[in-house]
């Protein structure tokens, strides 16, 4: 078994995939020079470092707890939003384990209607209101959209902080000059290790989150993100890789922000970060990483580098992610479509919850059952 495992692995970090021609792993363990630059090992980026924001993952979400609780809480309520939890309908005890059985499946009104003596709409109206119960309140969504908007203007900061003064910030290029063998600054380091933590962090408490409509979309986008980041630490692209971030690090805090602003009720101010939202998430998702990234992923580095099954693999993730950019855009202009008709933005990534009429109509639906 101990000779299948080593195997295995000797198959899997085959280095004629993961790197270029005539580039062994143990290029990396011996003194490189690289244009009159003594590189010592230990200087470039090493697979087990990935580990690291796995546990840091969790650090990340109980800060956010932190956060949520003695930050955005606090600030909830002194901007109006009220801690109140919804009321279900009345006690039902057929209905309840019906609802705790199937929960969003499919559950069939007409016999739960035959066992409690109720009527097939009382049914219905009963679960509607027992699944609205379920759904988070305007101040707990501030809580988690204004946790999102803290780390992404925090790293946003860094984020440029940390490549202003990188030679492949200013010219993408050097992204492939004397590749493989780029050094690990440690603020590149740091900035990795977060970012990956941060996503980690995502991907888990997306199940326990507030579910939205793009739930799949965000599921893929979060381990695609994953991916490329582990794909180019491992194969030493690590320069396109913070590109990468830094690019789609620019709109998401816009859109956290402009979100705040529609749950505190100031509409014309959600509405004018949006704007400013949606002009950034053009220029940046569907402008810059296309024509700045994709194209020197694509045609720059055939002129610079060897060829290698890892690239295409990395390629095909920088691909997959152009294709949620131009889905969420299609999301994006349809959010303006709305708003051009009916005076107010609305991201069509919402929440699956119900709108602020629905929230009204609660209790006429109790009176109902």
């Amino acid at each position: 078994m101990a000779g299948l495992v080593r195997g295995a692995a000797q198959w899997f970090w085959d280095p004629d995939i993961w790197l270029p021609p005539n580039v062994t792993w143990e290029s990396f363990d011996t003194t490189q020079v690289v244009k009159e630059a003594v590189i010592q090992p230990g200087q470039f980026a090493r697979f087990g470092d990935l580990w690291y924001p796995i546990p840091l993952a969790v650090l990340v979400m109980a800060v956010r707890q932190v956060v949520e609780k003695f930050l955005f809480k606090p600030l909830g309520v002194k901007l109006g939003l009220k801690d109140r939890a919804r009321r279900g309908p009345v006690e039902q005890p057929i209905l309840e384990n019906a609802f705790n059985t199937f929960g969003r499946g499919t559950i069939d009104s007409r016999i739960l209607a035959r066992d409690t003596g109720m009527t097939v709409i009382q049914v219905e109206r009963w679960l509607r209101l027992r699944r609205l119960q379920q759904l988070p309140n305007t101040l707990q969504k501030f809580q988690e959209t204004g946790w999102r908007w803290l780390f992404y203007t925090l790293i946003l900061i860094y984020g440029f902080q940390c490549l202003w003064r990188k030679p492949w910030f200013w010219n993408i290029r050097h992204c492939w000059y004397d590749y493989p063998y780029h050094q690990i600054d440690p603020d590149v380091w740091v900035y990795y290790m977060v970012e990956l933590s941060f996503y980690w962090s995502l991907s888990i408490s997306q199940f326990f989150d507030v579910r939205r409509k793009d739930f799949w979309e965000m599921f893929i986008h979060h381990n695609t993100t994953i991916a490329l980041m582990m794909f180019s630490w491992t194969t030493h692209s690590h320069r396109i890789g913070t590109l990468v971030l830094i690019v789609h690090d620019c709109a998401d805090h816009l859109l956290e922000l402009a979100k705040m602003f529609r749950y505190t009720r100031y509409q014309k101010t959600c509405d004018a970060v949006f704007v400013l939202f949606a002009i950034t998430w053009v220029v940046t998702r569907c402008g810059v990483y296309p024509t700045w990234i994709l194209y020197s992923t694509l045609i720059d580095a055939e002129n610079f580098v060897e060829m290698f099954p890892a690239y295409y693999i990395f390629n095909g993730l920088l691909g997959t992610l152009q294709l949620l950019h131009i889905l969420w855009t299609y999301f994006l202009f349809k959010a303006i479509q709305k708003a051009l008709s009916k005076g107010g933005v609305d991201d069509k990534r919402s929440d699956s919850e119900p709108s602020d009429e629905e929230d009204e109509n609660e209790n006429e639906l109790k009176k109902d059952i």
